[in-house]
């Protein structure tokens, strides 16, 4: 086996060194560059994808019992990849086996394999990209960045933290108690890390990679074998990564089914894989529903879950109001709000805002956002390339019913994209009402769908941000506000309810982004997640240390 922690030292001190200071830092170029990827990168990656199209995926893992083909682009596309089904007591089985030589190698051993794997996974940024692209309707340049190296940082990010616990656990120590007059009492103690066992990952339809990595590489770096349970329509960038990773570990010396792929497309066989007494941990991102059931039912492992929430911004006043506006704007459109973090409820007092440009109403600022939207979105070139395209028809389903709900500021109208005439492309819709109409917004509406919320006054829009978060939860709250008393009286509501907070964001930094490294994904306070990507706690329960000891005699 190579020594590839060594090759692989720096990054990971730089990265550990970024976590400490929570600064911007990234070893993984966002920039789809020829300079940072090479000339034919783009190319390569269009190729690689068109040629998994039409035919099996080639993955040879144990217990092949069929195969499936289940993915829809949401941009119309053929898709038609067939990939192995696997019986999952074989592929479990297999797993238990990798273990025992995963663990033997090491702290050191495990995290440079898995740094070398980041590595080379960034080296198919581009295929990856592509992949993301046609399976979750992401645009091209979302899908990139957040599909590729913003992926990667938060798989590195993990594997940092991994070490970053495992490194305080010696392997090796000299114990010895006085005994007074009569001979010490010496023992040499030894301590072994061990994973907790096999690790499921359940990936989701939305961001297959960035929501996937983390737990996969938590799980990897602590001594776990890893199942792959990708979202049925978004199998291929999952099934490229776990092909990556076997073929790393096959040149390393190591059982390639340490990682392995299970395509399963009923609900009851994932809660049956769930629900396996070798299953020790699994890392969910989707509905509260299932993620809810795997909290409730799978006693027998470690729940690490991303849930459904109503994330907010308030809008108290503000000393750059069209600033403001553009960035909300591009906030609800990007991605369609497909996002986990997107704002879905914005809370704003019924008797307006004090602005740098003058006193604002309620429904006056209902309009300019409107009108910050349609002119975001007004070439249909660019619009396309924000908005993406719907990757669920229950969320098309969900704008249309939803536009009877409060009254319609912006209608949600389809964009025809000039590349793929079947896209199903839509602009947001938003939508007012008053506070007293809950059965409206307290509630996630997944997709381009954000209401206008009419508070009393902006003490009764803090208190329904708080009701909001409590109950139902939020990954991101954003606040606009040049008032430092209602500043810090927010502070304290994103204390007490455990969600991060955003303030007065005019520029190119958005609510509804996160950055490895500095940012923490979600709190594991409130309803909306149970863990964050990532802390400590993310990965010290991945691993347990086992010790022996022995007396020795000495000199």
């Amino acid at each position: 086996m190579t020594n590839l922690f060594q090759k692989h030292e720096n990054t990971l001190n730089q990265a550990i060194d970024a976590i400490h200071n929570r600064g911007y830092w990234s070893p993984y170029k966002e920039q789809p560059s020829p300079k940072f990827y090479g000339e034919t990168a783009d190319e390569d990656g269009k190729k690689a994808v068109s040629s998994y199209l039409s035919k099996p995926f080639e993955l040879e893992q144990p217990g092949k019992i069929g195969v499936s083909s289940t993915e829809k682009s949401p941009y119309g596309l053929p898709v038609g990849i067939s990939y192995p089904v696997c019986d999952i007591n074989i592929l479990i089985e297999a797993a238990k086996k990798a273990q025992k030589p995963w663990q033997q190698i090491g702290a050191n051993g495990r995290v440079g394999v898995c740094l070398e794997i980041l590595e080379r996974i960034n080296r198919r940024s581009f295929e990856i990209a592509h992949a993301v692209m046609l399976t979750t309707g992401q645009g091209w340049m979302m899908a990139f960045q957040a599909g590729g190296p913003h992926a990667q940082d938060r798989g590195l990010e993990a594997v940092a933290y991994a070490w970053g616990e495992m490194k305080n656990i010696p392997s090796e120590s000299i114990w010895e108690k006085p005994q007074g007059k009569n001979p010490a009492l010496v023992m040499r103690k030894n301590y072994e890390i061990i994973g907790r066992g096999v690790g499921l990952v359940i990936g989701c339809g939305t961001f297959p990679t960035w929501n996937t990595y983390p737990g996969l590489f938590a799980a990897l770096a602590t001594g776990n074998p890893v199942i792959v349970k990708p979202h049925s329509n978004a199998i291929l960038p999952a099934a490229i990564t776990v092909k990556i990773i076997r073929e790393v570990l096959q040149e390393e010396g190591l059982d390639p089914n340490l990682v392995s792929l299970a395509v399963v497309n009923k609900r009851e066989q994932t809660q049956a894989l769930a629900l396996h007494l070798e299953v020790k941990s699994i890392d969910f991102t989707g509905s509260n529903v299932f993620g809810e059931w795997l909290i409730a039912n799978a006693k027998q492992a470690q729940v690490y879950a991303e849930l459904a929430g109503v994330n907010i911004i308030v809008i108290e006043s503000t000393d750059d109001y069209k600033g403001m506006l553009r960035n909300i704007a591009f906030t609800l459109s990007l991605y369609s709000g497909q996002m986990c973090t997107t704002t879905q409820t914005i809370i704003i007092p019924e008797n307006g805002i004090e602005t740098n440009i003058g006193s604002k109403s309620f429904d006056e600022i209902a309009q300019d956002l409107a009108g910050a939207i349609d002119k975001l979105l007004s070439d249909p070139a660019i619009a396309v390339q924000i908005l993406g395209a719907i990757q669920s028809i229950q969320t098309l389903k969900r704008i249309k019913e939803s536009a009877m709900l409060g009254k319609v500021i912006l209608a949600s109208r389809a964009i025809e994209h000039p590349d793929f005439p079947n896209a199903q492309v839509r602009t947001p819709l938003l939508l007012s009402c008053d506070a007293a109409d809950e059965k409206y917004y307290m509630e996630e509406r997944f997709g381009p769908i954000s209401f206008l919320v009419k508070a009393k006054d902006r003490d009764a829009a803090t208190a329904l941000s708080e009701k909001i978060v409590r109950e139902h939860g939020a990954l991101t709250a954003g606040l606009y506000s040049n008032k430092p008393e209602y500043v810090n009286q927010m502070i304290d509501v994103s204390w007490r309810v455990g969600v991060a907070l955003s303030i007065n964001l005019t520029s190119g930094v958005y609510v509804n982004q996160s950055g490895a490294f500095s940012d923490y994904h979600g709190t594991g306070v409130n309803p909306s997640a149970n863990a964050s990507y990532s802390d400590s706690a993310f990965v010290a329960n991945r691993f347990r240390v086992i010790q022996r000891r022995q007396h020795i005699t000495v000199d």
